[in-house]
């Protein structure tokens, strides 16, 4: 069995096409540390992961934001390894109160904003003073969202993407660039 999901894994990143090169994501999480340094610096916030797609980003940005912060996670998933998004399925909460703090939800990809919307309004029941969200990527879906990014590292197409916290059937989060899934076809 593991054989065949190594193969089939294989596959997939061989048939996918490159959207961002490593170096554009390197690039691109860099310029969002220093609009977030800009912004937050002075606030002492607490950085909240959302798991387990936001562990890439929120690392690396973690290490290019030069001023004091407190580091939390929280586990909220629409996906469950899917393709596609079901119901909220809340994992864990923050083990940090927010209450009268300033907080940086840390995420891979804003795509329809359910979660994410989730995410700021229970932060802001429980008492943040103010929630900023910081994405890696915006899936142009060419509709509005229930919630918009404050930050946001790369702009992806309407596909199917993976890599660098996103995955495809699971695997491919620890990609340093950005592919799509191609259609059966090899359109995209």
């Amino acid at each position: 069995m593991p054989e065949t999901r190594l193969r089939e894994a294989r596959q997939i990143l061989e048939n996918a096409e490159l959207i961002h090169p490593a170096e554009a994501v390197d690039e691109a999480v860099r310029r969002v540390a220093g609009e977030i340094t800009g912004k937050l610096a002075d606030t002492h916030p607490i950085l909240l992961c959302v798991m387990s797609g936001g562990v890439p980003f929120a690392g690396r940005l973690m290490t290019l934001l030069n001023f004091p912060l407190d580091f939390d996670y929280l586990h909220v998933t629409r996906y469950r390894q899917n393709t596609s998004g079901g119901a909220l399925s809340w994992r864990s909460a923050p083990w940090i109160s927010v209450k009268g703090r300033t907080v940086l939800v840390v995420d891979d990809i804003l795509d329809e904003g359910v979660t994410l919307a989730a995410v700021r309004d229970r932060l802001l029941q429980q008492g943040a003073e103010a929630v900023y969200m910081a994405v890696f990527a915006n899936k142009d879906k060419g509709t509005e969202k229930p919630v918009r990014a404050d930050f946001v590292a790369l702009t992806v197409p309407n596909r199917y993407v993976f890599g660098f916290g996103m995955d495809v059937h699971g695997i491919w989060r620890n990609l340093p660039a950005i592919y799509a899934i191609r259609d059966p076809a090899g359109q995209q």
